[in-house]
């Protein structure tokens, strides 16, 4: 007959069990910051603003419609049927655009809010369809739905996660802690379910409305890449903008609908960029 261990021992394990899954379970939140002595801060009264458009020559394509099979729940929220939000956009404009800076702010220093970004599960949709969240910023992962969801990032420079939420009005909190643009969410449960997160590290990004519009305040002089990263397409394009004084900087170019369909991207994007006083 085997031995049981000694109380002393059992504890020990015990304590040991605990300590690992304690560790794994840990979800409250990234550890904190703390500024090098040296941080290099923007100076807000001499920075300006970047606006744009993100404009579409052609016709929008249409999106596909959805199959709202299988549960009850999701076909009750779109009794009209519904359809997928892959195209986006309104006044020759395009929608669920991700656009940020993706190099040139050197050594400057920013602060990780506080405050986390929400991503809601409702109408068996996810809202946002596309977000900008910080490096190290929580992410708030609600489910408003009367059915259960699951919840799976699927990241190449990040820790993949997968979890359930079966309940109503559960929330999760997660987080990443590398740059990534973008990174896919879907719903094992729903397979018609997604939704797609730029991650950065820096305060200056912006999704598109409807209307292809965006606004990145408070930029410093300074030339940077300029990243425009449609989904939709699968791919994204750069190009680069000095900012300097309050001149105003332009840069139009176009994107072809046929581009945006099959997914073949120009390595110039469609923005037309100004660089004004905030």
């Amino acid at each position: 007959m085997p031995r049981l261990p000694g109380l002393p021992g059992f504890i020990a394990a015990l304590a040991a069990v605990l300590l690992v899954t304690a560790a794994a379970c840990n979800r409250e939140g990234p550890p904190k910051r703390t500024p090098p002595a040296d941080a290099k801060r923007v100076d807000a009264a001499t920075a300006g603003k970047v606006t744009g458009k993100v404009r579409l020559d052609g016709t929008l394509p249409a999106n596909a419609p959805i199959k709202l099979e299988g549960d009850p729940v999701c076909r009750q929220a779109h009794k009209d049927g519904a359809t997928s939000e892959t195209y986006v956009g309104e006044n020759g404009g395009l929608g669920n655009v991700f656009v940020y800076l993706k190099d040139g702010l050197g050594q400057y220093y920013f602060d990780v809010p506080s405050q986390p970004v929400k991503l809601d599960q409702s109408g068996c949709m996810y809202k946002p369809h596309v977000f900008g969240v910080r490096v190290g910023q929580n992410i708030e992962i609600i489910n408003s739905d009367a059915t259960g969801h699951n919840v799976h990032a699927l990241p190449k420079a990040n820790q993949e996660f997968n979890f359930s939420q079966p309940i109503r009005n559960q929330k999760d909190t997660r987080f990443f802690t590398a740059p990534e643009v973008m990174v896919r969410f879907k719903c094992d449960m729903h397979n018609w379910m997604s939704a797609f997160a730029g991650v950065v590290d820096h305060p200056y990004f912006a999704v598109t409305g409807a209307g292809g519009t965006f606004e990145l305040e408070e930029v410093p002089a300074g030339t940077y890449t300029i990243e425009v990263s449609s989904f939709s397409a699968n791919q994204s394009g750069t190009y680069q903008v000095t900012l300097a004084g309050t001149a105003p900087n332009w840069q139009p170019v176009s994107l072809s609908s046929n581009d945006v369909e099959s997914g073949a991207l120009a390595s110039s994007l469609p923005a037309l960029v100004t660089h004004s006083p905030c």
